[in-house]
């Protein structure tokens, strides 16, 4: 087997790849980590033809969709899974073929619903069912510490000792353990009774992940993180630096239309002279009336820089192909003590 563990933070990815044909699968992707995924299989000379989670993750932001769509390969899950961009779906039991590697699907609830573990060779990959010294929680929607106590103690624990245990988390820097390491070192793993299970789980207390709701939205529906969608407009904007627009303020000589999106209020408390005020919630509406010439030279300015690089952005897509955004926005501008307007 030809393999490779990817850290991202206390994410775990995985490739693995089949010595003769050079097939591979990618396991647990993580959205921030699309080209070294693809650099790694290049590098090894991989074709990856198959992307899975091992659940619906709620931390961070999966890259199946993504790798699924830009490689033209199947994503797989677990048979719960509630993501409607995957296409294969395995059951418990089922075996998976990459070349000649048999990866076998074991369904493993409790930390998600849609929770599975997958037996490759010599290791099994756990995902968020067993974790080095810990196990997934299960307070968030869809776990079940009562499942979770069965695909412990009556699946995953029960598989060969010696396998090597590769989690989709870990937060301390060790990359894996075995079965025999976590049944004897493992603290959650020693409340083998089913009630003092269900209760120690109950009691945890932890901390909701940072990106709990979007992480939910997007890996349950496949749409798209605010991350992606700033990322798709800055590819088809230009920007302006608050230098050069501070130096034709200057001289009182904007050549363009500025234009600010901000809402009332905030516009009126401090604006960049020159500027004309158009919030981000009506550009569409009033578009026509208040920028009738698609062809002048337009500088969108907001509050951090944000919402005008999507203003900029949906203003080409409607014809205004020299609409640029302002690289800062009115909170660098002002830290700056660069001149404001005051209503």
């Amino acid at each position: 087997m030809i393999f490779e563990q990817i850290a991202t933070g206390g994410c775990q990815s995985y490739l693995l790849g089949c010595d003769d044909s050079h097939s591979a699968i990618l396991i647990d992707p993580h959205l921030n980590q699309m080209d070294r995924y693809l650099g790694l299989a290049a590098r090894d000379g991989l074709r990856i033809r198959y992307v899975l989670d091992t659940h619906t993750h709620a931390d961070h932001f999966s890259a199946a969709k993504e790798l699924g769509r830009t490689l033209d390969v199947p994503v797989v899950t677990g048979k719960l899974s509630p993501a409607p961009y995957a296409g294969f779906k395995l059951d418990d039991g089922e075996i998976l073929r990459v070349g000649n590697m048999r990866l076998r699907a074991l369904h493993t609830p409790g930390h998600t619903r849609d929770s599975m573990c997958i037996l490759a060779e010599d290791r099994i990959f756990t995902g968020d069912t067993l974790l080095i010294g810990g196990t997934g929680r299960t307070d968030l929607p869809t776990g079940d510490p009562d499942a979770l106590y069965d695909s412990l103690f009556n699946l995953v624990l029960k598989q060969d000792a010696a396998l090597l245990v590769y989690p989709a988390h870990d937060y301390k820097g060790r990359s894996h353990s075995t079965i025999a390491d976590e049944i004897e070192n493992n603290p959650r793993l020693k409340k083998r009774e089913r009630a003092e299970f269900i209760a120690m789980m109950k009691q945890l207390n932890l901390e909701a992940p940072t990106h709990l709701t979007e992480a939910l939205r997007t890996n349950m529906s496949g749409g798209k993180t605010v991350a992606q969608l700033l990322a798709e407009a800055s590819a088809h904007v230009p920007f302006v630096s608050m230098a050069e627009l501070a130096e034709r303020v200057g001289r009182n000589d904007l050549g363009l239309i500025l234009l600010d999106v901000r809402e009332k209020d905030a516009y009126a408390s401090g604006h960049i002279p020159g500027a004309q005020h158009l919030p981000r919630g009506q550009l569409e509406l009033r578009v026509n009336k208040e920028l009738p010439d698609p062809t002048r030279r337009i500088l969108v300015a907001c509050e951090f820089g944000q919402i005008s690089t999507l203003a900029a952005a949906t203003l080409r897509e409607l014809g205004y192909t020299q609409a640029a955004a302002l690289d800062g926005g009115m909170k660098a501008w002002r830290e700056s003590g660069l001149p404001l307007t005051i209503l």
